[in-house]
């Protein structure tokens, strides 16, 4: 199987040098000084026992034209970066290619397969104004829930903070040859990538974090084990939670484990920025609509209330106006901006 990567980042570099290391027909589509680094000194990364592993000579390129064609493309972009690109991936495409999507958050496709009175609906916080629907099939998707959490240190050097498990499952709930094999592929890698049949559902625990810890770490710009140690962020992230529980449950979607094991796992993860807050101190634009408009949007559409949630909502949304503003990062420190 070729696999195309798009998006060489901190998970995209992650499954570059694994998946390069196994043998795997990878390339890795980038660009600027990431692009520039990887084709003169290779791809490093640096696992979480301190090892450092370099995949040199990964093919690369700088766009999907320049790729071409590929048997299964892994999308490692961020939520908000899909859609600008959406009509260049065809070129990555021949008729059994599978599109592997992993970004955080509720995707595009939610209610394709979906059945009930909202199959087929589109959210405007997903897919404005339908930009990646009207691109990309999606029958040709695969669904991925990303765990590890990893950070691009430098152009071309990725450091894993910890895990490597990569949840896969096809939209209809199907058990395909493709999405088998896929699996097979990443296990051989040295992931973790079991197939569920209800990958919405491994999307919501996931998501379940991310729309609570993320935003109140960008916004007090704390780890995720002082957010959980703390009383008042942990009952904020607490109340988050149980809003988005309630949005999902009208969805159909039970959650397989409680409230406080869910941030327990968070605390468990220890001083780590989320990547929220990372992008925050870097001024780089945030998934904000993927991971807390899209379940306020689904909250308006089953007619759940999400009070906690729209009001941490809306103090990001004013944090990244004032970063628009400013024009550069914000960070605690010496002189308080980044």
């Amino acid at each position: 199987m070729r696999i195309a990567i798009v998006g060489a980042g901190a998970i995209g570099g992650y499954l570059a040098v694994r998946l390069a290391e196994a043998g795997t027909d990878v390339t890795v589509i980038a660009r600027g000084a990431n692009l520039e680094a990887i084709r003169k000194d290779g791809l490093r990364l640096a696992g979480e026992d301190g090892g450092e592993t370099v995949a040199r000579d990964l093919a690369t390129a700088a766009s999907p034209a320049e790729a071409g064609p590929h048997d299964a493309v892994l999308l490692t972009v961020k939520a908000h970066q899909v859609g600008p690109i959406a009509g260049d991936l065809a070129a990555l495409c021949h008729d059994g290619t599978s599109i592997v999507t992993m970004q955080n958050g509720i995707p595009w496709w939610y209610f394709h397969d979906h059945g009930g009175a909202l199959a087929g609906t589109r959210l405007q916080t997903a897919d404005p104004g339908g930009a990646i629907a009207a691109h990309v099939d999606a029958a040709r998707v695969i669904g991925c829930v990303v765990y590890p959490a990893a950070i691009l240190e430098a152009p071309g050097v990725v450091r894993v903070i910890e895990g490597n498990r990569f949840g896969l499952g096809e939209l209809s709930g199907a058990m395909t040859d493709r999405v088998q094999a896929l699996s097979q592929i990443l296990a051989k890698a040295g992931f973790r990538a079991p197939v569920t049949k209800d990958i919405r559902a491994e999307i919501w625990l996931k998501l379940w974090g991310n729309l609570s810890l993320n935003p109140v770490s960008a916004l007090t710009h704390a780890t995720l084990v002082d957010l959980c140690e703390f009383e008042p962020t942990r009952s904020l992230i607490a109340a988050m939670m149980a809003e988005a529980r309630d949005v999902a449950g009208a969805l159909g979607v039970t959650f397989k484990l409680g409230i406080d094991k869910r941030i327990e796992g968070a605390r468990k993860v220890g001083a780590h920025k989320t990547s929220m807050l990372q992008d925050v101190e870097a001024g780089r634009p945030i998934e904000l609509d993927a991971l807390v408009g899209s379940v306020i949007e689904l909250g308006r559409l089953t007619d759940i209330a999400t009070p906690h949630i729209d009001a941490v909502h809306a103090c990001m949304q004013m944090l990244t106006r004032r970063i628009a503003e400013a024009g550069h990062g914000l960070r605690l420190g010496q002189g308080g901006d980044a």
